[in-house]
């Protein structure tokens, strides 16, 4: 199982959505999540039809946060240029983990 890693620390386990269908079905159809969801690549999300409010976490191609935000239901996210990959968690996880702006995130296996 992969898990997500800040500062040498893990603060969540991590599911993987790396194929066009994983990343289209994404956390839909879910009524939370425990750990964290990375959608690579990607640029923006959306929460039509989601069931609860979640935490984004933009990343660049080293997954450094290069922005965060809170998405409740049925909003089109903005799309970062800059992003290679989009986490996303159930709301308050990414204050809860430390996660910030400018943190430098690992995938460890």
């Amino acid at each position: 199982m992969p898990w997500l890693v800040r500062d040498g620390r893990v603060v969540a386990s991590l599911e993987i959505a790396d194929s066009p269908s994983a990343r289209r079905a994404g956390l839909l159809r879910r009524d939370g999540i425990e750990g964290a969801l990375l959608l690579q690549p990607a640029r923006s999300v959306h929460t039509m039809r989601m069931r609860f409010v979640i935490d984004v976490a933009h990343l660049d191609r080293e997954l450094r946060v290069i922005r965060v935000a809170r998405m409740a239901p049925w909003r089109l996210g903005s799309w970062q240029l800059k992003a290679r990959a989009v986490l996303e968690c159930e709301a308050g996880s990414l204050r809860s983990w430390g996660v910030n702006v400018g943190d430098l995130l690992e995938i460890r296996e």
